[in-house]
């Protein structure tokens, strides 16, 4: 019965269907729902606009309906002595009043100040060679230069604007034996890089087996070069920026209502960011928190931002342990507090270019370079753990955070308008939980079963 239930949910062919009979077959073999049903609920997100639908369903494969997530902007942002309003995407609700309140904190106080440091991207093509080492490191350093000028017809146009190849080297790895691999260096510049760093990676692959094979340096079995893979890595811990704020202690003002002073909390939030520095379990939710920023500015400008997780997380473990992204320092009456990450990135060709809210995004922030984008995602990122800091050395997460997701508790148990408006009154000076919610409803019900 398992196996022929299996065989029923097996189909051939599922990419040539049209949209409505990818939906009904899915209703039919996985939802057990009216393929009718299904069918209204999903189209309820389509775009009205069929060229708009259009264009989005060719972002991906076998597209069935749009999964919206809120698109929000954190004002008063004073990144280099401009003003900005940047646009965040994400589903967590305090996600862009933390970054937000901490922009307007740091407004007052000199606001934010962010450089790039290096913006160079890596490939890499891996390969096999049976021979004897020291053969194969001088031949690679003779043909460097020919490997470069081989892939001319590729580098040419971004040659033009300022990238292009900036250099490789040749690297052995003792524990595989045999395996060696090409790791070169880009400039993509403006865009993120990646079809063109990966289309001069595999004419390196193609010209090292080619060289190889025609030279007289090696013999027969030498020339036996096999190419594994040639790809890009999105481990680019050289395409790094820093952003920074920094003020007089005694700037800071006071906190939870004048309880907690500007000396100690500068001493709390100092030893906060020690303790991810020096405990991975903290430095793993500190960190998330600073991705809560940069990844909804990522997403809302059309870039990868898995290709941004997982480079930033790999390198928070270059030490050989994972430790925290940011750092605090209180010296000389001075609170200093910074981040460096490496994001690569870009703002032309890809989604940048074809996502409409992707374009008026970019446009909004005054269409910034590769550059002052990663100055500006840095500072989200920063901003963003500042906020969560200031929280848990001084109120501590939940209140905030609660009060923010109200909003979703009251929606979960179908309140109305006028439910809305007294829960918000309600809770505004109270614990906001699930619990809490529940019985506040029941109660303004009169119906001690109405909400299961």
């Amino acid at each position: 019965m398992e196996q022929e239930a299996n065989e029923n949910k097996q189909v051939a062919g599922f990419s040539k269907l049209n949209k409505r009979d990818k939906i009904y077959w899915l209703a039919k073999n996985f939802l057990y729902a009216n393929p009718v049903d299904v069918f209204k609920e999903f189209a309820e997100y389509w775009h009205d606009n069929i060229e708009a639908q259009k264009l989005l369903d060719g972002f991906s494969e076998n597209t069935l309906t749009n999964f919206p997530v809120p698109f929000g902007l954190a004002p008063n942002f004073l990144i280099n002595g401009k003003i900005y309003a940047i646009p965040m995407v994400t589903e967590e609700s305090s996600v862009v009043a933390a970054a937000s309140n901490a922009a307007k904190f740091w407004l007052d106080r000199g606001g934010f100040h962010s450089k790039v440091i290096s913006t160079t991207k890596v490939g890499q093509v891996h390969f096999q060679y049976p021979g004897d080492p020291e053969k194969l490191f001088r031949f690679f350093n003779s043909i460097k230069d020919e490997l470069k000028d081989g892939v001319k017809k590729i580098t040419q146009n971004m040659e033009k604007r300022g990238g292009g190849v900036l250099d490789m080297e040749l690297i052995a790895f003792p524990e595989e034996p045999n395996y060696y691999q090409i790791r070169a260096y880009f400039e993509t510049v403006d865009s993120m890089g990646a079809n063109f760093i990966n289309s001069c990676l595999e004419e390196f692959g193609k010209l090292l087996r080619e060289k190889i094979q025609q030279s007289v340096v090696f013999n027969d079995s030498e020339k036996s070069v096999e190419i594994i893979m040639c790809i890009l890595s999105n481990y680019t811990p050289e395409c790094l920026v820093r952003s920074e704020v920094f003020c007089k202690v005694s700037e800071l003002g006071s906190f939870a209502n004048n309880t907690i002073s500007a000396e100690e909390f500068a001493w709390k939030f100092e030893r906060a960011v020690r303790i991810a520095c020096i405990d991975s379990y903290r430095a793993t939710t500190h960190n998330k928190g600073i991705m809560n920023g940069i990844d909804s500015v990522v997403i809302a400008t059309g870039n990868d931002f898995r290709a941004v997780e997982s480079c930033v997380h790999t390198y928070a473990c270059r030490s050989g342990k994972y430790t925290s992204l940011s750092n605090a320092k209180v010296e000389n009456g001075i609170f200093k507090f910074w981040i460096e990450v490496p994001i690569a990135i870009g703002t032309v060709g890809g989604l940048t270019s074809l996502h409409p809210l992707a374009k008026r995004s970019l446009e909004l922030m005054g269409n910034p370079n590769a550059k002052q984008l990663m100055e500006i995602i840095a500072t989200v990122g920063l901003a963003q753990n500042f906020g969560a800091i200031r929280s848990l050395v001084t109120t501590g997460i939940q209140a905030g955070h609660m009060k923010m997701h109200l909003t979703n508790i009251l929606a979960q148990f179908q309140a109305n308008e006028q439910e809305e408006a007294e829960a918000k009154t309600f809770f505004s000076n109270k614990v906001v939980s699930v619990s809490a919610v529940r019985e506040f409803l029941e109660n303004l019900r009169g119906k001690s079963s109405i909400i299961a």
